[in-house]
């Protein structure tokens, strides 16, 4: 049953156990605080009229018991979210502050090459997001473990064949199905054909691991970074999330972190460390452009 839960919410052990606390102390919350009403109001629970009451009592204040509690828990995002859908299920609208508070929901698309380190890092940091989703994995390799992650964590994916991708808007239609509002680049080795950026301007970002305007262009990119930084002597190198437009590393600059290089730093170990920026900074600053 545990496991169940866990994938049905995609959650690990610890969440799943702090959502269960919050559950059954708000519960408990919420089953109090329903008493102390009737006895304030002199209502007998006893009679059917007061057991009605109660009955009303608690469902109303039941979401704002979870929520009470789920805060210090660490869980707040998380019954935000599940409440939002059960008002939704019954028909119900979201209390009036949440409406007022809460942003549309917005919709990411990932795309990327590889293991896709950085997309478990985005789909982690968005997980109980309540107007932030991952929508879609886009990959243009068969065997790219991005994919297994998309199967794990129960997004779907599109592996896309190279032709129909760079000649005309093949894939345009399945991302405004999807309600794309940004598209996320992170380990995406093919260059951006101009009908999807003409289609998503200033929606598409990328995360280069250099100091653009430094060590950027074609044939950039990992290993050859890391050796060029090197070979070079800089003492200098980090992380560059940028726009992406028709020219290969190229848009604005939206963030950048550094690193030192040190003396004896390889391609390897200087990767390391601009892959700890990349984890920590690429969704923060995501999120920062949805708000």
């Amino acid at each position: 049953m545990f496991q169940k839960l866990k994938e049905r919410w995609k959650v690990n052990g610890l969440n799943l156990a702090l959502i269960i606390t919050t559950f059954a102390l708000g519960g408990s919350l919420c089953a109090y605080a329903g008493r102390k009403l009737l006895i304030a109001m002199h209502v007998d629970k006893t009679s059917i009229g007061g057991l009605i009451i109660y009955i009303i009592l608690i469902t109303l204040i039941w979401p704002l018991a979870v929520l009470l509690v789920s805060y210090p828990l660490g869980q707040f995002a998380f019954f935000k979210k599940y409440i939002t859908r059960i008002f939704k299920r019954f028909g119900g609208r979201r209390p009036t502050v949440a409406t007022v508070m809460t942003p549309s929901t917005k919709h990411i698309a990932i795309f990327a090459s590889g293991a896709g380190s950085n997309a478990q890092q985005i789909i982690d940091h968005f997980r109980h997001s309540s107007n932030i989703e991952i929508k879609l994995i886009v990959c243009n390799k068969p065997n790219a473990g991005v994919l297994a992650i998309a199967e794990k964590e129960k997004i779907p994916s599109i592996l896309i064949e190279k032709e129909q991708f760079f000649n005309g808007d093949h894939y345009l239609p399945e991302l405004q199905k999807n309600n794309i509002d940004l598209i996320v680049l992170a380990g995406f080795l093919w260059k951006v054909p101009e009908a999807l950026i003409k289609a998503y301007p200033k929606k598409i970002v990328n995360i280069h691991p250099a100091l653009l305007p430094k060590y950027g262009g074609k044939g950039m990119f990992g290993t050859h970074v890391h050796r060029a930084v090197i070979d070079n002597k800089e003492t200098e190198s980090g992380i560059s999330i940028h726009y992406v437009d028709e020219i290969y590393d190229h848009g604005a600059v939206i963030f950048q972190a550094t690193c030192a290089v040190d003396e004896n730093d390889t391609p390897g170990s200087l990767a390391q460390k601009i892959h700890a920026l990349e984890h920590l900074h690429y969704p923060k600053t995501i999120a920062d452009l949805l708000r």
